[in-house]
């Protein structure tokens, strides 16, 4: 069986709205002004051959076999590099086309392997297709010199690099430069002496390569090719779905071999990621048929005791009765469950179903509470809906970018390489981090300011920007007038006027020089079109919401809401933190963000649940800890979230979770929570289910089963058990029922099906009725707030309580790193630990001189938490008095030294801000020791588990 192809038009779509009629081999075509020849033969089926253009990258007119006839024309002009014009007349096939054709294939094959029955691309070789094509039947060149016996570089985990079978046709090289924006791939040499090659001769692994794969997709040989493919063939059937790492929401075709997942590609109609990837999604599919994957339930009564293997229904059953007999001891208030990101919409609605009608209270959280939970609260205030403004594409029509506390790049690759393509093109930028991270300066990207402030004063220079914007005339008075409450927006004048938010007052805060402030806010006020990018940096604050809705002030105050090119867009770092929220995963709040005490919605819900639900807000995350310390909260169901490892001030989230009597763990792997648990129920990876992903644009996606759940049942399957042997019945048959439950109960999601979203590809909520198909840019008309205007709203800078003295003179900061992703339960389980092993801690220069600490160094990192000991990463991208780690490996303990210090409104903890001291030591801290004993020592329980 051979795989469906997407269809490759060989160069990209003209936007343009002029069309233009011409004729191709007597056939009338209106296509686009700007369109190929090549594009415009394609559109009506006729496929001229070509090897150097596809239409991910702009026309190279390179290979010569797209050679056409244009009548009034001199000579064969490629089709690929000629534009269409009105009256054109072009000739794609007659005897003098196909005689140049056979001999430019003549050429390449005369120096190519002639392997093609044992050859990795055997059946899906452009090479191969186009020799059939033109007709080649000989090769009469027999050249001296040849590169049969180039070197194969292998040292890349997940692709090979074949020179012998390169006809350097620069795909490779365009599409890491078009696509991808780094640069690392060249053609060195001339004439015969042409190669591609990575860096200055280095392996792939050696070279800046990123292994985002543009270049194995762009490749038309077996030059570039997955080694999944070389070692197991090449796929015979492929499914549509969405990748599960971080919010940009790529959509790939897992492409399959019966249920073997051979390779996965990115989709070229996804419109989150139009054909991108990244080394994660592209690659670091591995983990969910890893060894470490458990398939069968198990059970114990106390977390000394080694698990036995039980099967389904006991384990259902014994969690139910575990649940039942904590609430008849303890109340019903002592239970409680975690939501997931990482879980599928419609399996967070669910789980939230369960707690709310099955526990009978409101004790749901989610692990969103810890990453983007004051951008819920502070744009539902000021704009009134908890969510981003724009789509992805957006960007593309920025002037101005400014990015804070986000590592784009790393953090949001895809998206990441569409914005340096904006930046390429001449967007000027704008970021605000403490650290130099990669975009600040890249190949053709440098920054026009970078504000490296200090950590936890966001809100200091945020405010002294809009103080810029107010005191030299440059707010939008139209916009302010039309579109906003100006009641409020005088307040805040008043309030940001002020002197001591100025630049000047507020340099010895941020550490930012006036002058730059200054500069940096006239370049964004002053723009058509600003657009604001941020992330955790902004959020994991004391002050996260107070800095949301600063950065919302700042772009009502100028005008940057409501079109293209503009807005307010948190990058979330999870592939379903938006979903999970609007799913109803907080305490206060049923889907849809409407709070448990409104008296209508909590009707509806109670109609439509048919049972009695509290209209009480339940406890937060931090606050089932505090109660299971205090003998109050005893039982927890925790599904596809890793609190051990990934919630702040680990010491006492390990005690609050000895002191439970039943925790109930839903995931793939023996995580570091599930070494606490007494239940274990083997949950499903993204592969293994039928939902949907909500990504950071609001874009609610497909998730599709490629292959059937290796334990058995779906994640919501196996909630709906669970449910059912509590005494809730829940009866669904498939998710898309849960889907229309959903939107028949939140107005935003109203007009949303899976027969839609297969119909369009995804949907951006709102999505109000059958005839919308969404809403990609937020805000055109009037913002969502009660009466249709923003809101400004004051925001006072206090400094966070967690304060640097003599004994932790230094602020460590944390963040991700693009191999990993987030607690590294499955990147640790791929290849792409052969990028990032572990946790170092960067620290700078000057810092590490004074303490005697060399790269590599083992260091400790004490703060008033706790201490942890990782390798020391000497380096200035980092300032003096500012240390940065990673949080992607369990025994590194980060979290061990970040605080309970957490945001004002929401709880979201300060992870970004923590006062720590840094020695230099020979040997890992005392927390770690014990941690690995015990850790250690749940690895034999589970080895030693019984079959019941």
């Amino acid at each position: 069986m051979s795989i469906d192809k997407e269809k490759d038009y060989g160069t990209p779509i003209s936007t343009s709205t002029e069309m233009v009629t011409l004729e191709i081999d007597g056939f009338k075509v209106t296509a686009p002004a700007g369109t190929s020849v090549m594009r415009a033969a394609s559109s009506i089926g006729i496929e001229i051959p070509k090897l150097c253009a596809t239409d991910s990258v702009e026309p190279f007119g390179s290979c010569r076999l797209c050679v056409v006839q244009v009548e009034g024309g001199r000579g064969l002009p490629a089709s690929c590099t000629t534009p269409i014009w009105e009256g054109m007349k072009v000739v794609t096939q007659n005897q003098k086309l196909a005689d140049v054709r056979r001999g430019v294939m003549e050429l390449y094959i005369s120096d190519h392997p002639l392997d093609c029955l044992t050859c990795s691309a055997n059946g899906d070789c452009e090479l191969q297709d186009m020799a059939g094509a033109v007709g080649l039947r000989e090769v009469r060149y027999h050249p001296i010199e040849t590169h049969l016996d180039a070197k194969k570089d292998t040292s890349n985990p997940y692709f090979s690099f074949d020179p012998s079978k390169c006809i350097v046709c620069s795909r490779c090289v365009r599409a890491c430069e078009e696509v991808q924006g780094t640069f690392a791939l060249t053609i060195d040499g001339r004439g015969f002496d042409s190669k591609v090659s990575a860096g200055q001769n280095e392996s792939f692994m050696e070279s800046e390569c990123v292994s985002c794969g543009a270049c194995v997709q762009a490749c038309p040989t077996a030059t570039l090719m997955e080694t999944s493919v070389i070692e197991n063939g090449l796929p015979e059937h492929a499914i549509v779905t969405t990748c599960a790492y971080c919010g940009v929401g790529c959509s790939f075709r897992a492409e399959m071999k019966g249920e073997q997942v051979i390779r996965m590609v990115p989709n070229k109609d996804g419109k989150a990621n139009h054909g991108h990837s990244c080394v994660k999604g592209r690659f670091a599919f591995g983990y969910a048929t890893h060894k470490d994957r458990i398939t069968q339930p198990m059970i114990r009564a106390s977390i000394e005791d080694a698990w036995k293997e039980v099967s389904w229904e006991e384990a259902i059953d014994y969690a139910a009765s575990e649940m039942k007999r904590i609430q008849a001891k303890y109340g019903k208030d002592s239970v409680g469950g975690i939501t997931s990101s990482r879980c599928t919409n419609e399996e967070v609605y669910i789980m939230q179903k369960l707690i709310r009608a099955g526990f009978g209270n409101n004790n749901v959280d989610t692990c969103a509470r810890v990453c983007h939970s004051p951008t819920g609260y502070g744009l539902k205030q000021t704009f009134g809906e908890s969510s981003g403004t724009q789509d992805f594409d957006s960007v593309m029509k920025a002037d101005v970018i400014l990015i804070i506390g986000a590592n784009v790049t790393d953090g949001h690759p895809v998206f990441g390489s569409q914005m340096k393509k904006r930046l390429r093109q001449g967007a000027k930028l704008i970021v605000v981090d403490p650290r130099e991270i990669d975009i600040v300066k890249m190949p053709h990207v440098e920054a026009s300011y970078h504000l490296k402030l200090r950590p936890s004063t966001n809100v200091a220079l945020v405010n002294a920007l809009a103080h810029v914007i107010v005191s030299e005339n440059l707010v939008d008075e139209e916009f302010v007038n039309a579109r906003c409450d100006v009641a409020s927006f005088n307040k805040w004048l008043t309030f940001i006027a002020d002197e001591r938010h100025s630049p000047e007052a507020t340099e010895s805060i941020t550490g930012v020089p006036a002058a730059e402030m200054r500069a940096a806010a006239r370049l964004y006020a002053t723009a058509e079109n600003g657009a604001i990018y941020y992330g955790l940096g902004v959020t994991e604050h004391s002050q996260g919401s107070t800095t949301v809705i600063t950065i919302a002030n700042l772009a009502m105050a100028t005008g940057n809401l409501g079109r293209d090119g503009v807005g307010v867009n948190p990058l979330r770092g999870q592939n379903n933190v938006q979903g999970s929220c609007d799913m109803g995963s907080f305490p206060h709040e049923f889907p849809g963000y409407r709070h448990v005490s409104d008296v209508d919605t909590h009707s509806m819900f109670e109609n439509a649940w048919q049972t009695n639900l509290s209209n009480e807000p339940g406890l937060r995350i931090p606050n089932m800890f505090d109660a299971a310390l205090d003998n109050s909260f005893m039982g927890l169901y925790c599904e596809g979230e890793d609190i051990a490892q990934s919630d702040p001030d680990i010491k006492h989230v390990h005690a609050a979770l000895r002191a439970m009597e039943c925790v109930i763990v839903q995931d793939i792997f023996l995580n570091e929570t599930a070494k606490f648990a007494h239940v274990f129920l083997p949950g499903a990876s993204f592969l293994e289910k039928d939902g949907t992903f909500t990504n950071a644009e609001r874009r609610i996606s497909p998730v599709r089963k490629v292959m059937r759940p290796l334990a058995g049942y779906a994640d919501w399957e196996i909630t709906q058990m669970l449910s059912n042997a509590l005494g809730y019945p829940m009866n669904y048959t498939h998710p898309s029922e849960i889907m229309d439950e959903i939107a028949s109960l939140t107005p935003t999601f109203n007009g949303v099906s899976y027969e839609k979203i297969d119909q369009l590809g995804s949907i951006q909520w709102p999505c109000y009725d059958e005839e919308s198909e969404g809403t990609p840019i937020m805000h055109t008309e009037e913002f969502m707030r009660n009466n249709g205007k923003g809101l400004f709203m004051l925001t006072e800078f206090v400094a966070t309580q967690e304060r640097v003295n003599g004994k932790f003179p230094l602020i460590l900061t944390t963040g991700r790193i693009l191999s990993q992703y987030n607690v590294g339960a499955q990147t640790r389980r791929t290849e792409n630990n052969a990028w990032h092993t572990e946790d170092r801690l960067e620290i700078h220069s000057h810092d590490a001189e004074d303490r005697g600490i060399k790269d590599g160094d083992w260091v400790g990192i004490k703060s008033r938490a706790g201490e942890t000991v990782l390798h020391a990463l000497v380096t200035d991208r980092v300032q003096p008095g500012v240390v940065f780690t990673t949080f992607h490996f369990p025994e590194s303990g980060a979290n061990v030294i970040t605080t309970d210090n957490s945001d004002w409104a929401t709880n979201c903890p300060e992870y970004k801000v923590t006062a720590v001291q840094v020695t230099k030591v020979s040997q890992t801290s005392e927390w770690q020791e014990g941690y690995r004993a015990f850790s250690d020592n749940q690895l034999d329980l589970l080895a030693q588990a019984s079959h019941g």
